[in-house]
């Protein structure tokens, strides 16, 4: 049977696309350890590497139907851009992975963006609906951890990028 975390997912604070996150992926393990069981606190730990493992979460169907649309999505990824330098992708492809028509969509109108950083956005924003998509109709079980997770290094990672360009303005106003 599937554990339960009804006052831990109770007690997470919402999360938006493109908000600032409100704790670190660490705080977040930090929040899980002594509240969830050790298999499902071992998938949380070793979900931010994207690789699948043996384990007995019960989150671990979740991971592997993100790890799959994942690596499905970074494989059209790579034919877009392999054909677009003229290369053989089939060495850089991820095999085992069944492909979807909607990635292909996906990464073509990332593709055609000019601007690198809404591409990175557009491809973050698909990210973040299938989390929820994959979450959907869960409430306080793993599965909503999972997804939590996921989305929190989403949003880890833009906080990055947005520091990044920060300090790069502020670098190139105080040369002037």
């Amino acid at each position: 049977m599937a554990n339960s975390y009804i006052y831990l997912v109770a007690s997470l604070p919402m999360l938006h696309f493109g908000a600032k996150p409100p704790f670190s992926f660490e705080r977040f393990l930090e929040l899980c350890s002594g509240l969830v069981s050790e298999p499902d606190k071992e998938l949380l730990e070793r979900s931010r590497s994207l690789e699948v493992f043996p384990s007995a979460s019960s989150g671990l169907s979740a991971f592997r139907a993100w790890l799959s649309f994942e690596t499905a999505l970074r494989n059209e990824l790579i034919k877009i851009r392999a054909s677009r330098i003229h290369s053989d992708a089939q060495r850089y492809l991820r095999q085992d992975v069944s492909s979807e028509v909607s990635l292909t969509h996906i990464a073509l109108a990332a593709h055609r963006n000019p601007s690198m950083v809404e591409a990175e956005k557009f491809l973050d924003q698909q990210r973040w609906q299938k989390l929820e998509e994959i979450a959907w109709g869960h409430y306080f079980d793993m599965v909503v951890l999972v997804s939590y997770a996921q989305r929190l290094l989403i949003l880890e990672r833009w906080e990055r990028i947005r520091n990044a360009h920060a300090s790069e303005l502020l670098e190139e106003a105080l040369t002037r």
